[in-house]
């Protein structure tokens, strides 16, 4: 798994590739922390090099989500590839994050 983050205006955008499974999920999770850390609430999940997703990595995103919330921010998603956009449809995450087509469309949306 390959993870990245962007420092924008008004968001951070954090480019996930490969797998997010049991092993790289604490990884993931970290990532995001990093990001909270730094009082920033407002983060795009570019999911587009994304090709699996645990539930570990779901937990990850609905506790971001969580704490993005609690102080008036976001977690949105960009790119999200088919198979992604089945599993959270199936365990109806989709509802809890707001998703775009591309990573352009979602830092514009803040």
């Amino acid at each position: 798994m390959d993870i990245s983050t962007t420092s924008y205006k008004r968001c951070e955008l954090v480019e996930v590739a490969g797998r997010i499974d049991s092993a790289s999920a604490p990884r993931f999770e970290e990532a995001l922390q990093e990001v909270l850390e730094r009082k920033r609430y407002n983060i795009v999940l570019d999911l587009s090099g994304l090709e699996y997703i645990s539930s570990a990595g779901l937990r990850a995103m609905v506790s971001t989500q969580k704490v993005c919330k609690e102080h008036g921010g976001q977690l949105v998603l960009a790119a999200v590839p088919k198979a992604i956009q089945e599993v959270l449809d199936l365990t109806g995450l989709d509802a809890l994050f707001t998703a775009y087509p591309d990573t352009v469309s979602a830092v514009g949306s803040f």
